[in-house]
């Protein structure tokens, strides 16, 4: 390894070519190896062979890239006309640590805060930034010693959207979370093609590992987007046109569900990420 080059992962595992050279292979086979991912490239290791595919080549695969009848729990990757199928050994999710390993140290390119409030930031100017994911904080240091921090446990809502970045047009991951004053912000981040798709993939799996399968009633969706528009707990009863008792009931529901942090006992709550991406699709299916 190259002196900047630093090992993230190394477990065992299998792979499988399920397409080659743009077709699909009529008879995929596993074949074990050592799976070593370092912030430059993959590694696959099998007894007679090693492949290093470097990061710039590789992007997680969406499932219309795996043919059917693939096994589910394989992470795909394609690889320009190919697209192999990698099980590690005892690693809950391969794709995050694929990516998380792909982004360390990178240099992207980076809006912070790009909108505070709802309010876009108009004088918000793209800049490169190196990022870091550890311990579950996300850290851009920019060039001149600034730098900006937050929790991927303060990560509400996650959308990509196509836009010009100095002067090319490129894919733009949209994250919103709090900051140091407790606002919601969100911060823009892009760079190349490998870049951009590493980060939605990252910050796509912080929400949905905070999801389950609880369906919000009408009245639970109407306090959490009043929440969210900025209506204070105290005005709720009036805004939604119940009674104060009925908003205690509901408070309480979206508390056992983690949507929102409770403020003062009694009366007073707080969206937090969850409740925020909750409360943004509640207001994206009217």
């Amino acid at each position: 390894m190259s002196g900047d080059e630093r090992k993230v992962l190394d477990t065992s595992g299998d792979f499988q070519y399920v397409v080659r050279d743009g077709e699909q292979v009529a008879d995929p086979r596993w074949r074990s190896c050592r799976i070593v991912v370092t912030n430059k490239r993959l590694l696959l290791a099998t007894n007679g062979d090693k492949q290093s595919l470097p990061h710039s080549t590789i992007t997680v695969a969406d499932g219309t890239a795996v043919p059917e009848g693939a096994p589910a729990d394989a992470t795909p990757l394609s690889v320009g006309d190919n697209v192999l199928l990698v099980d590690a050994a005892d690693v809950d999710d391969f794709a995050v640590e694929y990516c998380r390993a792909a982004l360390l140290g990178a240099v992207i390119l980076a809006r912070s805060p790009a909108v505070v409030g709802g309010v876009v930031q108009e004088d918000a100017e793209w800049s490169k930034a190196r990022f870091r994911l550890d311990d579950g904080a996300v850290r851009l240091q920019f060039p001149g010693g600034g730098s900006t921090a937050f929790d991927t446990a303060d990560v509400g809502t996650v959308e990509t959207s196509e836009s010009t970045v100095l002067g090319e047009q490129r894919s733009v991951v949209e994250v919103e979370h709090t900051d140091d004053e407790d606002r919601s912000v969100e911060t823009h981040l892009s760079g190349t093609a490998h870049h951009a798709d590493a980060l939605g993939t990252l910050f796509a799996a912080v929400v949905e590992d905070r999801e389950d399968d609880y369906e919000l009633t009408e009245m639970e969706s109407q306090v959490l987007m009043a929440l969210y528009s900025g209506v204070s707990p105290f005005e709720m009863a009036d805004f939604v046109g119940t009674t104060p008792d009925e908003v205690e009931e509901v408070y309480q529901k979206l508390l056992d569900i983690g949507a929102v942090d409770e403020v003062r006992t009694r009366t007073e709550v707080v969206l937090n990420a969850q409740g925020r991406n909750m409360a943004s699709e509640a207001m994206s299916g009217e």
